[in-house]
C-alpha cells in the first residue's frame, strides 16, 4: 500500500508539473504574441484542461483569454492545410443567432435557407461566401455540422460562433480529423449577434501563400 501511495504521489507531481509547463508556455506565448512549442501546448490544453483552468483562475486570469488563445493556436496550426484545400471543398457554418429577429428564412434539414432579405449581415455576404463553390450552412445547433460533413464530405470547414462554441467546434473537428478554422462573433448572445464579416471573408478565401493575419486569427 505504501508503494502504491508513492506511485500515486509521483503521478500527481508529474501531472501538476506538466500543467505548470503548459501554463508557462501559454502565458509567455500570450504575452509575447508568439506560439512557443505549439505541438506541446495543443495536447496539453486538452489533457490537463481542468487542472490548467483551475490554476488559471487561481491566478485571477480571465477564462476568455485562455479560450481565445486556444482558438488562435488551432487556427495557426491548421492554416497551411486549410489554404491547400480547394474552394469547392470548403464548408462554412454560420450560427442562426446572426440572423434578424424578423428573419423570414425557413428551417430545412440542412439549416436555414437565406432569402437575401438584407435584414441582417448574412444577406449581404452570403453570395461572396458561396463564391467558387463554397458550401454555406446557417445552422440552429452543432448537431447539424457532423450531419452536413457526413453528407457533403468537405475537406475543410470554417465555424463561426461565440468563444466557447468555436473552441468546442475546433476540438470536435480535430477529433474527426477535419481541417477547421474558427471565427468568433463580435457580440455574444442568442439573438441578433454580430460579427466582423471582413474577418470571415479573409479566412474563407485563404489560398496557399496567404498569411493568417493577427486580425483574422481569432478575437
Amino acid at each position: 500500500m505504501l508503494m502504491l501511495g508513492y506511485i500515486i504521489l509521483i503521478i500527481a507531481i508529474l501531472i501538476l508539473s506538466y500543467a505548470l509547463i503548459i501554463l508557462f508556455l501559454t502565458l509567455i506565448s500570450i504575452r509575447r504574441g508568439k506560439f512557443y512549442f505549439p505541438n506541446l501546448i495543443k495536447p496539453g490544453l486538452i489533457v490537463v484542461e481542468g487542472l490548467l483552468r483551475s490554476i488559471w483562475r487561481a491566478l485571477r486570469l480571465d477564462d476568455k483569454e485562455l479560450i481565445s488563445f486556444t482558438i488562435r493556436l488551432r487556427n495557426q496550426m491548421n492554416h497551411d492545410k486549410f489554404c491547400a484545400v480547394p474552394m469547392n471543398k470548403r464548408a462554412i457554418f454560420l450560427p442562426q443567432c446572426l440572423r434578424s429577429a424578423k428573419c423570414p428564412a425557413d428551417l430545412t434539414t440542412e439549416g436555414l435557407v437565406c432569402r437575401r432579405c438584407m435584414r441582417c449581415g448574412i444577406g449581404s455576404v452570403i453570395d461572396q461566401l458561396e463564391n467558387d463553390g463554397r458550401m454555406v450552412f446557417i445552422i440552429p445547433g452543432s448537431t447539424f455540422i457532423k450531419r452536413m460533413i457526413k453528407e457533403y464530405h468537405p475537406r475543410a470547414i470554417v465555424g463561426v460562433g461565440c468563444l466557447l462554441e468555436v473552441k468546442e467546434g475546433l476540438e470536435m473537428a480535430d477529433s474527426i480529423d477535419m481541417i477547421a478554422m474558427g471565427v468568433v462573433t463580435s457580440k455574444d448572445g442568442c439573438v441578433e449577434t454580430t460579427m466582423e464579416w471582413e474577418k470571415l471573408l479573409e479566412v474563407v478565401e485563404l489560398v496557399p501563400g496567404d498569411p493568417l493575419t493577427a486580425s483574422s486569427l481569432a478575437p
